[in-house]
């Protein structure tokens, strides 16, 4: 009778330790110790530098637009100008060299920049070579859509672009369908290009401090990660149920196995 109890307690044991606990799979939690109604304030955003092979886009507009129709691109015919196939084809892409080629203007250097510093470097360029002031020119520079990539445990993995200025992680994770159950939430893994090379920086989303974080912003084509859990190797169930029901069919397999070679 001992090894019968023996035996289920190791049963329930392994059926609980193969299960997935809902603290890996909520988001944001706070610790005992922080205030619930306390304020998080969040990290600083940093203005974002081009970088090669990123696409700008563009806009040059005067009081009289015609004086000014010779530096922009049009669209494609056929295409809407908010389409991501437009603003590939509009946009201005960063060369290896770090510049873009911009009608008339020409070669305009633009790596390590902000989208600030290259509308006032434009606008610079302009009224000193083509334009008084009385001509009232306005430039517009953006990023043509926030390209990153989600891969591994993730509903929907695979490149994404989204036309916003911020977007953050949990934005990110939610676009491409939210993190599948055996995906590791306290390990997600961000892989962001840097003018000096490329860094890793792991994150925990479980936890409110995220909102703190440098990194909890996305930046133009980030690579994010989503590690899985040990339970997805274990093939034992993703619930107690499923355990239950894998461990107790691998159990009755290996009874019936020793009886009958008992005989």
């Amino acid at each position: 009778m001992p090894k019968i109890y023996s035996f289920i307690l190791i049963l329930f044991l392994l059926m609980f330790t193969s299960c997935i606990p809902i603290k890996d799979l909520e988001y944001l939690q706070k610790t005992n110790k922080s205030n619930p109604e306390a304020t998080i304030v969040p990290a600083v955003l940093k203005p974002y530098r081009i970088q090669i092979n990123d696409v700008v886009s563009v806009r040059i507009k005067a009081l009289d637009q015609k004086l000014v129709n010779m530096f922009n691109t049009s669209s494609i015919e056929g295409m809407q100008s908010n389409s991501s196939e437009a603003l590939y084809f509009d946009g201005f892409t960063v060369n290896d060299h770090g510049e873009i080629r911009i009608p008339v203007l020409g070669e305009v250097a633009v790596i390590g920049l902000t989208l600030d510093e290259i509308r006032i470097k434009i606008e610079k360029q302009l009224l000193a070579e083509y334009f008084n002031k009385e001509a009232d020119i306005f430039v517009s520079v953006k990023l043509a859509g926030l390209r990153y990539t989600v891969n591994g445990e993730i509903t929907n993995p695979g490149s994404k672009i989204l036309y916003q200025e911020k977007v953050n992680l949990l934005e990110a994770i939610a676009n491409s369908g939210d993190i599948t159950i055996t995906g590791n939430r306290k390990e997600v893994l961000v892989v962001r290009q840097y003018p000096q090379g490329t860094e890793m920086h792991t994150i925990d989303l479980t936890s409110v401090e995220v909102l703190k974080s440098p990194y909890y912003y996305v930046q133009p084509n980030d690579f994010i990660y989503i590690k899985p859990l040990k339970q997805k190797s274990w093939g034992t169930g993703t619930n107690g149920l499923q355990s239950f029901t894998t461990i107790l069919g691998a159990v009755s397999l290996l009874l019936t196995t020793f009886l009958l070679f008992k005989r």
